[in-house]
């Protein structure tokens, strides 16, 4: 399951936010002014899944889904974060910046300073890896002074590494692993690791305004060019209103404020992509379903997300591209054009792949 944390200090907007990206309506206050954190689905838009269901006319229509994270807000600028805990199993974290001015909802550094909350939050990311890097090496010395630790040279040597890029301040996602490293070092789900997309939460005037170059003006050039790091901007009181219009409207009132489409489907497909996930269809008239996978998965891994005994009784799969599925109309028609292929176990599977496993039982 694909989870992204949304972070950011009380009133940049996070709640409204995570409310509008799963279509929740909150009976009560924000999730933000509690110590729990709200958690809801929200789909991953995506034209090729719609074109399929009207082709196919299924039972079910089954989108990917990203999994919001609503946190407990940051209540002031320089304090720490309320609870780390919840953060360290997001895959992504997205951190919601106030850039909009409202006296009736009063900033709790006074200033609306994008730059100074976007450099606060990431030092105290860079702060809650460090304290834990340093007690896992605490721990780890501790143990071989009692001769209890055994081959774990390469951990500490990954820790030490840490530990000096965190005290420089550099986010550890912008270190390089090699595979073995970074599968221990996925090991100790550090926050600063994790990718980052900057939600810039404007004012109506600006709403049409790149995050890049409203994030630049703010002087976090440095920040937009680290690895793993994106922007966009939203303005989360025009979303409000555009969920509640019908889409012809919702298309006019877009179009008017010269977007192209709604703010909280760009949020959610570029966590989906800074994720570096992708999507593969399989199709019937029960079901058609886009199915989450990371880029470069084999397809009888694939095979598995479906279901474990395709991955174990795997064949072949019949791979077909989802365009010139929908151009020709069927399968059959695609078969004719030789544009379907039986794939083996070691094929790389490609975004927007239509596929068919066969499989042993």
């Amino acid at each position: 399951m694909l989870r992204a944390g949304l972070i950011g200090v009380a009133s940049a907007g996070k709640s409204t936010l995570f409310q509008l990206l799963t279509r929740a309506r909150a009976a009560g206050g924000h999730a933000a002014a509690r110590q729990d954190a709200s958690v809801g689905p929200a789909q991953v838009p995506d034209p090729r899944l719609e074109r399929l269901a009207e082709l196919y006319s299924p039972r079910k229509r089954t989108p990917a889904t990203v999994t919001f994270v609503d946190m407990a807000a940051r209540p002031t600028s320089g304090a720490a974060l309320v609870d780390v805990a919840p953060y360290r199993t997001a895959n992504a974290l997205l951190h919601v910046v106030r850039a909009f001015r409202d006296d009736a909802v009063p900033h709790p550094a006074e200033a609306i300073d994008p730059a100074r909350d976007v450099r606060a939050m990431e030092d105290e990311l860079i702060l809650a890896d460090l304290a834990v890097a340093e007690r896992r090496i605490e721990r780890i010395e501790k143990d071989r002074r009692k001769g209890l630790a055994k081959d774990q040279d390469a951990e500490i040597a990954l820790l030490r590494r840490s530990v000096e890029a965190l005290e420089a301040g550099t986010p550890l996602r912008s270190l390089d692993f090699d595979r073995a490293a970074a599968r221990l070092f996925r090991g100790f789900q550090f926050l600063s690791a994790k990718p980052l997309l900057l939600v810039l939460n404007s004012d109506e005037a600006d709403a049409g305004v790149a995050a890049e170059d409203a994030l630049r003006a703010a002087g976090l050039d440095d920040f937009l060019e680290r690895p793993g790091v994106r922007a966009l901007s939203v303005c989360a009181r025009i979303e409000l209103e555009i969920a509640e219009l019908d889409p012809a409207d919702a298309a006019a009132f877009l179009a008017d404020l010269g977007l192209r489409g709604a703010g909280l489907d760009r949020v959610i497909r570029a966590t989906y992509d800074l994720l570096g996930y992708i999507s593969f269809f399989t199709v019937g008239e029960d079901e058609c379903r886009a199915w989450s996978i990371a880029a470069g998965t084999r397809a009888q891994d694939a095979a598995g997300e479906i279901h474990t005994d395709m991955a174990r009784g795997f064949i072949r799969a019949e791979v077909v591209a989802c365009d010139p599925l929908l151009a020709r109309g069927s399968l059959g028609e695609c078969r004719k054009n030789a544009e379907v292929r039986l794939e083996g176990k070691d094929y790389v599977i490609r975004d927007g792949d239509v596929i068919n496993v066969r499989f042993a039982t």
